[in-house]
């Protein structure tokens, strides 16, 4: 790093840092009344949002949490855990945002491994704790959430031996006085744990600056460059991604920050979805491609499809399909796709149109539509190869993703090795192998450990996906790669149906042969085996489980 002259600094001149009590604090100023939904159960505008926020503070400094502390929540996608990003980061104790989709093995790891010392925990996710109670080492006590409440505390019954109270009755019991101190902007805000294909689950952690870099840079990127519209005049904002995955992509601190009117859908109902949708006005949300799938594919999708034109969706997690991308472009919603992982926060790229692309037909958007999207602002992305050397951004040198970025996160609690092998050669390394544009655009191939590697060629498990997905029927498809003595791999594909259609493995390999004797697809990208599924099993956040598919294939051919 080169020598430079700082600024001379006046001694008691003050320097604001960056904390997430600061975007909350703005929400205030202009739009203040605007609202914040939790299903059709609770209302409430911003300047109720933030007194509840204030006395959630109260409340766990009551409860004894200082700063540094750990303060786990296990709730449905509300206005409470809303309030729990704001007030629990902003007396200085770390959120825990636990995945309720791991296992209680899992779960049990993260609470004791995060040093949880008070846990906020919805009445559904009870059994959860009845399993792992006994052998928690570090938690004092817990807080009942309920919806019940909305219609009568008496309701709830006997609040739970080691339970401080329920959650709403504490709120109402204590002020809504609360000032908010300053403190480092590095100070550790928010942890979460992510899932590999091996070991136990790794703590990801964010600093309050990490997080307020990350939602300028969401600010700039969809505001500033209008990558999806989003404006806090006239947008009404809906998360359908889990609030314990990576901050729901850090929308909720954007939202906040702009004083829009969001809408949360509590436990995840095609019938909820589409009902919040139409009636509170939803015009952007966020999803991996399951959820949309299960919105476009629900028989009230064309009931709802005049309401849906307002509708813009951003897709994450996985590959968004050309054949769903069309499904969605079809009812009028307004979908593209960005791409980024839990390690950095998450956003990396966002699709943007320029003007040129804007001009296409929309049929031929979809190609532009269904990337990864273009390099986001203040995101440096690089290829490198297996030696870690640079590689051209041309459209059609492959290599891994790396990336530095102001809230990419700076290693794994507790695990220094592997914080070390994410951090090697000082860029975060993705794990994914993509090709870069010379204007920007990022074209994932696959994840390393999912590219198929057969006959000396790579095969991309996802273009292989989105192939599938444009035969007429097929709902979903997932394509692994399994050992082969003569080809070293090759590819095997599962295949949702949707409802009405009666596939045929011959129908669908003719289908794909057409499309290579006519060039569009290379040979490689025949699939040895299809087979037709009900579901196709997912990860703890909706992603396709390709690991899980592997084991169960494997065991098949085997037997």
């Amino acid at each position: 790093m080169i020598q430079t002259k700082l600024i001379p600094r006046t001694t008691e001149a003050f320097e604001p840092p960056m904390l997430i009590k600061n975007l909350l604090a703005e929400s205030l100023k202009y739009e203040p009344h605007r609202e914040i939904v939790y299903r059709d159960l609770f209302r409430m505008n911003y300047v109720e949002f933030n007194r509840r926020v204030r006395r959630l503070a109260n409340v766990l400094t009551g409860l004894g949490v200082k700063p540094g502390d750990t303060v786990a929540v296990f709730d449905w996608d509300s206005h409470r855990y809303l309030e729990c990003f704001f007030g629990v980061t902003s007396i200085g104790a770390i959120l825990h945002t636990v995945n309720v989709r791991l296992s209680p093995a899992q779960i049990l790891y993260t609470m004791n491994h995060a040093q949880d010392k008070v846990v906020l925990m919805h009445e559904d996710f009870l059994p959860i704790l009845n399993a792992v109670k006994d052998q928690l080492t570090t938690v004092e006590t817990f807080v009942l959430i309920s919806d019940k409440v909305y219609t009568d505390l008496n309701a709830i019954g006997q609040v739970p031996a080691g339970f401080s109270g329920e959650y709403e009755a504490l709120l109402r019991d204590v002020s809504d006085h609360y000032d908010f101190p300053d403190f480092n902007e590095n100070t550790w805000a928010t942890t979460f744990y992510t899932t590999g294909t091996t070991g136990n689950p790794k703590g990801v952690y964010f600093s309050h600056r990490q997080l307020f870099m990350h939602t300028m840079g969401l600010l700039t990127y969809l505001i500033g460059y209008e990558a999806l519209p989003f404006k806090s005049r006239t947008d009404v904002y809906m998360p359908i991604t889990p609030m314990f995955h990576v901050h729901a992509w850090g929308f909720p601190f954007l939202a906040t920050l702009m004083a829009a009117k969001q809408v949360y859908p509590g436990k995840y109902e095609p019938a909820m979805l589409c009902k919040l949708i139409v009636t509170e006005g939803v015009t952007l949300s966020h999803c991996v491609p399951t959820i949309l799938n299960m919105i476009v594919n629900s028989p009230l999708a064309q009931q709802y499809q005049d309401n849906f034109s307002r509708w813009s969706v951003l897709i994450g997690g996985s590959a968004l399909t050309k054949g769903l991308a069309r499904a969605a472009l079809n009812l009028g919603i307004n979908v593209t796709a960005g791409y980024g992982m839990s390690e950095t926060a998450p956003i990396l790229s966002v699709v943007y149109l320029n003007d040129t692309e804007r001009a296409l037909p929309l049929d031929e958007q979809v190609e532009f539509r269904t990337r990864a999207g273009r390099i986001a602002p203040f995101v440096e992305a690089r290829l490198v190869d297996e030696d870690g050397q640079f590689l051209p951004h041309d459209g059609e040198t492959l290599g891994e993703i790396v990336v530095r970025t102001p809230w990419t996160t700076q290693g794994y609690y507790n695990d220094p090795e592997r914080g070390a092998e994410l951090w090697r050669g000082g860029w975060l390394h993705t794990g994914d192998v993509a090709s870069i544009t010379p204007d920007h655009w990022i074209m994932v191939a696959d994840r390393t450990k999912d590219v198929i590697k057969t006959g000396g060629e790579w095969v991309s498990s996802l273009d292989m996906e989105d192939a599938l997905s444009q035969v007429e029927g097929v709902a979903e498809s997932a394509v692994i790669g399994l050992p082969d003595d003569r080809w070293g791999e090759r590819p095997h594909a599962l295949i949702v149906q949707k409802p009405g259609y009666n596939l045929t493995t011959e129908g669908i390999k003719a289908g794909l042969q057409s499309r290579i004797d006519r060039g569009e697809l290379h040979k490689w990208y025949m699939p040895d085996r299809i087979l037709f599924v009900p579901e196709i099993p997912k990860t703890s956040v909706g992603k396709i489980d390709k690991k899980r598919i592997r084991s169960e294939m494997k065991e098949q051919i085997l037997s």
